[in-house]
């Protein structure tokens, strides 16, 4: 079964998080009852998020439960081990309708391979939007699941990533790097 994403709904009252140690990193993760909701980069925790939880989730009581994070969790694992190159599950995502398309473009960019920010623009059929991809992919808050890491510059350089360029550049090399393996 791959991504499905989670139709429209009204603010969640429960959400469920739990800690995920890989590498030297250390990842939130956290779901509503309808899907996958948020995974944090290095440095970042939960509560960066106050302005976006205020918007999307502000009734919601939040909870940590392992269990109910396992489904994740245990991909992610498998994912920066090299074991795992796609995911599966239903994402519950938050944003504008120009997001979400941005963000399911996104999921269509292979494992390993990367495009530009024009080419993004260009699958959503606005070529024009090369910024504002820019912007949606800075508003991704399920990164590494939805490969935000995979969107370059036009001539191939590394930019803009909100982990930082040097969280950027070991994603990419990971999914390199395995890739030969499963090829």
């Amino acid at each position: 079964m791959p991504l499905e994403i989670a139709p429209h709904h009204e603010s969640p009252d429960m959400v469920y998080w739990d800690v995920l140690q890989v590498r030297s990193w250390t990842l939130y993760v956290a779901a509503t009852p309808f899907g996958l909701c948020r995974v944090t980069l290095p440095g970042e925790s939960l509560d960066d998020d106050v302005k976006w939880r205020m918007r999307f989730m502000p009734s919601a009581q939040w909870r940590h439960d392992p269990g109910a994070l396992e489904t994740f969790t245990q991909q992610l694992s498998e994912y920066f081990t090299g074991t795992r190159q796609d995911f599966f599950g239903t994402l519950d995502l938050y944003g504008t309708p120009f997001q979400r398309a941005v963000w399911q473009a996104l999921l269509t960019i292979p494992y390993g391979e990367t495009r530009s920010y024009q080419d993004v623009a260009q699958m959503i059929h606005d070529p024009k939007a090369v910024r504002a991809v820019g912007g949606a992919n800075h508003a991704n808050r399920i990164p590494i699941i939805i490969p935000c890491h995979r969107v370059i510059g036009k001539q191939g350089d590394l930019v803009g990533y909100g982990g930082g360029l040097e969280v950027k550049q070991e994603l990419l090399k990971l999914e390199q790097q395995t890739r030969r393996i499963f090829c």
